[in-house]
């Protein structure tokens, strides 16, 4: 296989993983095979001991990932990475997979480029307009109509991009992506366990959410994850911010293959308008770069 093959076929496999997470919850809360509490308890430690048994091939941390460790930065990205996973859970008990998606990948970007201007990267006029479409789009997404998405549902998802898109900048000038991210998975688990405690006398398990669960935490999560880290390797930072364009794409397509889902009018209108504002945003930094 030739480099750029190779690095081709990471990228791909890596963004089906990221999609499947959204087809994954939504086909197990739609049918009621697990909770929203126990689909998070259930992926979060599997993840954990998907990357645990990861890091027996990769090897610990080493020593200044330890000292890191030691600092207040991995407990409060280890928080977001919770916060994510929860509020992710829970809007999808009423959110389609494409539109859970759309929603959650375009907070992301937006509190990206929100976090970006805040710590002095100003916006040129296109990228601005590009903020501006792709907030109008998701505004769109959710004016009063017979098919707008649950309030409630949104609000969570976008809760859950906001917590993502502080994860993701607390990530960045990471020494090890993988061994950073496998220890702010083994970092949740006290959350975790709250979390069990708390929501104890709701949890509803079945052998087919549990598996659901832990193939979005073990697989689509921290297998996931891991190949994204081998396909960044050889993709520039523009690269790997357009091809993740396609990520609620694909997570619509699965909803309709795995879910029975429909792709309605305005789900499409609004994924022109969130995913085409970025895009211009995306692009008109790396011209400026």
């Amino acid at each position: 296989m030739t480099h750029t093959l190779k690095t081709t076929s990471l990228t791909i496999l890596a963004l089906i993983a990221f999609a499947a997470n959204s087809v994954l919850c939504r086909l197990a809360l739609k049918d009621g095979v697990i909770d929203a509490s126990g689909f998070t308890t259930v992926r979060l430690v599997s993840g954990i001991t998907m990357f645990l048994l990861l890091m027996l091939v990769y090897g610990k941390p080493g020593k200044q990932q330890t000292q890191q460790t030691n600092s207040k930065k991995p407990w409060l990205s280890a928080s977001m990475l919770f916060l994510y996973a929860i509020t992710f859970s829970f809007a999808y008990i009423s959110l389609d997979t494409g539109t859970g998606a759309l929603i959650l990948f375009g907070v992301v970007q937006l509190t990206i480029i929100a976090i970006s201007y805040f710590q002095g990267d100003k916006l040129s006029l296109a990228e601005w307009i590009g903020v501006l479409v792709s907030f109008s789009g998701l505004t769109y997404l959710v004016a009063p109509t017979v098919t707008t998405p649950d309030a409630f549902g949104f609000i969570l998802m976008v809760l859950s991009g906001i917590a993502w898109g502080f994860y993701t900048v607390m990530g960045r000038g990471s020494i090890s992506a993988f061994n950073d991210t496998a220890r702010n998975f083994v970092l949740t688990f006290p959350l975790v366990i709250l979390l069990v405690l708390v929501t104890w006398s709701d949890i509803n398990l079945s052998v087919k959410g549990m598996v659901l669960a832990s193939l979005s935490g073990a697989v689509a999560s921290a297998l996931g994850y891991t190949i994204w880290y081998q396909a960044l390797r050889n993709l520039s930072n523009i690269e790997a911010a357009v091809v993740q364009l396609s990520v609620p794409v694909i997570a619509a397509v699965g909803g309709v293959l795995f879910v029975a889902e429909v792709v309605t009018l305005r789900l499409i209108i609004a994924s022109v308008l969130v995913l085409g504002g970025i895009f211009l945003v995306i692009i008109n930094k790396s011209r400026s770069a």
